[in-house]
């Protein structure tokens, strides 16, 4: 059997790889949830499995972006160990009002330059939706590196359209994944809000 064999996992039509990348996701999430830095790890390696998942789907947005992830899970993996101050490891946080403005500036902007790109230079069907949610994933995984709690907000956003996509695209065990993933997220913001709550209630008046 080959990475790329279909298979039927409990009546959802998968593959080998696409089986494996669902699992190391999930590790993932649920790493980042507890803020333990080797989420970064399992990160880098399921970003490296879906690229082949989505490009074999035409997903070029999001294959091109798992390499992008691939880059940040490094920066990441440093920020949450040494970018606190006095390099210090890097404690959750909220956005101020311009970091909201900067993070929806940027969203835009990704948006429609990576739309452009995909309808002008690949055969994807699906350009906008597949550059919004690309653009947007962006943004979350650069607040996830930072440590602010938002990213899990921007997160529930992109993985319920990405529900979606991915039924569109019968990539089932992804669309699955993503599901979860929403789930995942909204624990991911009540938990972090706690450990900021926490942190600031430890600090003397």
């Amino acid at each position: 059997m080959s990475i790329d064999t279909p298979l039927s996992l409990f009546g959802l039509s998968t593959t080998p790889l696409e089986l494996v990348s669902f699992l190391l996701s999930m590790l993932t999430v649920w790493l980042n949830i507890r803020q333990n830095h080797w989420a970064w790890l399992f990160s880098i390696l399921a970003s490296l499995l879906y690229a082949a998942v989505f490009a074999d789907a035409r997903l070029y947005g999001d294959a091109g972006l798992q390499f992008v992830f691939v880059a940040v899970s490094v920066w990441g993996w440093y920020q949450w160990l040494r970018g606190g101050e006095q390099h210090r490891p890097l404690q959750v946080s909220y956005l101020d009002r311009s970091g909201w403005m900067r993070m929806a500036a940027a969203w835009g902007l990704g948006f429609l330059v990576l739309s452009w790109f995909l309808r002008r230079y690949t055969d994807t069907d699906v350009p906008h939706m597949d550059g919004f949610l690309t653009a947007g994933s962006l943004v979350g995984q650069f607040l996830l590196s930072r440590k602010k709690i938002e990213n899990w907000l921007v997160w529930i956003a992109v993985d319920v359209l990405y529900v979606g996509l991915y039924v569109y695209k019968h990539l089932t065990l992804t669309a699955l994944l993503y599901a979860l993933f929403v789930v995942m997220a909204a624990a991911g913001w009540r938990s972090w809000r706690r450990s900021e709550k926490r942190g600031r209630d430890s600090i003397p008046a």
